[in-house]
């Protein structure tokens, strides 16, 4: 690949990445909905034990509803998969499975903190282990495209 086009791209993937941070955050901290309660009733939550939550929302799936079950289990997995793909695009140093892995760890860890700290949502450990999992699969799904990308192109992998 030409480096010029190289340069497009990771200005195209900044641009996107920028973009999906805002929305992320937007979603998380300000949508109406999602669990959002007035400020008055705004209390400290939150959930330590590994997937008490997960658990839960299975459990009750049918009283719950889809939308509930789609929110909380498969919406955090891939509200992070955009993170996993698109960061390995903007830098060649951030292509490692375990970076992107756990740098999404952390910006979870750190979503999940801002979120008890303001009372906003709850920390989940559940969530953590959601985001992080998006994280993961999203820098895999980037991996296998560019494996097929460059054999497509005939590049050396």
């Amino acid at each position: 690949m030409e480096a010029g086009t190289k340069k497009k791209i990771r200005a195209v993937g900044m641009v996107l990445f920028c973009l999906y941070i805002i929305l992320l955050v937007y979603f998380l901290f300000f949508a109406e909905g999602y669990g959002r309660v007035p400020l008055q009733e705004r209390e400290y939550r939150y959930n330590l034990v590994p997937f008490v939550e997960i658990r839960r929302f299975w459990t009750y799936r049918e009283q719950l509803g889809f939308l509930a079950v789609f929110t909380n289990i498969l919406g955090n997995v891939i509200g992070f998969v955009p993170y996993g793909f698109i960061l390995p695009i903007i830098s060649k140093k951030t292509e490692s499975l375990l970076f992107v892995t756990s740098t999404g760890f952390l910006g979870s860890l750190l979503v999940e903190t801002v979120q008890l700290i303001t009372r906003v949502g709850s920390f989940d450990v559940d969530d953590l282990i959601l985001n992080t999992l998006g994280a993961f699969l999203g820098c895999l799904l980037f991996m296998v495209c560019n494996k097929i990308r460059r054999r497509y192109h005939g590049e050396e992998i």
